[in-house]
């Protein structure tokens, strides 16, 4: 396979692992570093999709503990029953919601105008979120969570579905306006990452596996491992900087990120649909 294609991948990859975690929406930067490097085209949006898995399973790895302890408590514990049990309803909104109106989101919100939009606007919720006492928090860790916290925040998670959101965003800053500390907040998008992107990532696979062929292998393998090691590295910076530090920076740069998206577009440096 061609080097050159294969160096687009890992980059692809990196921009994927970095991105995919912070509130500040992987599907923005993707688009953008897919047209400068002319990664483009209906495969490489199905090689961004597949990718999400090697950023997912960096995140497993930073929280086995708590996922084998779940796993081999569940038979017996109503604690990890819980804790599953929300995962699950968690995840459910957004299974019901994509399977109904993917199709539709895709054909007509996916423009730079609503993109750079959806960034800016989400800066405000976030600076709207921040700007609350932390003390106002009811739900702590991701174990005090109820069903109904799960439900709240997996239907805040489906506004994601509308491009330049961010997942991540979606349900952090979500669930700290419904009432979860920050790190309880950044805890559950975790977890809820893993069976959303895994089920993301199989089905447009399976759904374009005629675009694809064995000699995509290397490709599809290279964006996968660079995106575990970025996310990975991401991962774990989150986790030690919301500890002493907010989102707010993060609000600032969505805000210039929407006005770059604007920009690029109204010079047509970015293409933007096929």
């Amino acid at each position: 396979m061609d080097t050159v294609l294969l160096v687009k991948a890992a980059i692809m990859g990196i921009v994927e692992g970095l991105t995919e975690f912070l509130p500040i929406s992987s599907t923005g930067h993707l688009i953008l570093a897919g047209s400068l490097i002319n990664f483009v085209g209906a495969k490489a949006k199905v090689f961004e999709i597949a990718i999400q898995t090697g950023a997912i399973l960096a995140v497993v790895i930073v929280y086995w503990q708590k996922i084998r302890e779940t796993l081999v408590a569940l038979p017996t514990s109503r604690a990890a029953q819980r804790f599953a049990g929300n995962v699950l309803i968690g995840f459910a909104p957004a299974v019901v919601l994509g399977l109904l109106f993917g199709k539709a989101i895709k054909a007509n919100l996916f423009t730079p105008q609503v993109v750079a939009t959806t960034f800016i606007l989400g800066a405000f919720v976030i600076l709207w979120a921040e700007s609350r006492p932390q003390s106002a928090a009811r739900v702590h860790s991701v174990d005090d969570m109820t069903p109904w916290d799960a439900l709240k925040v997996g239907l805040v998670q489906c506004a994601a579905m509308i491009p330049g959101t961010s997942r991540s965003g979606a349900t952090i800053i979500g669930g700290m306006l419904l009432g979860l500390s920050r790190k309880a907040a950044t805890d559950f998008s975790f977890f809820l990452a893993i069976p959303t992107l895994i089920g993301a990532g199989v089905y447009s696979l399976y759904k374009e596996r005629a675009l694809l062929s064995a000699a995509d292998l290397p490709m599809f393998g290279v964006g996968l491992l660079f995106s575990f090691i970025s996310a990975w590295i991401c991962v774990r910076w989150l986790l030690r900087y919301i500890a002493s530090h907010s989102f707010v920076p993060f609000a600032w740069y969505r805000i210039a990120f929407g006005a770059l998206v604007l920009l690029t577009w109204w010079t047509g440096a970015v293409v933007w649909a096929d």
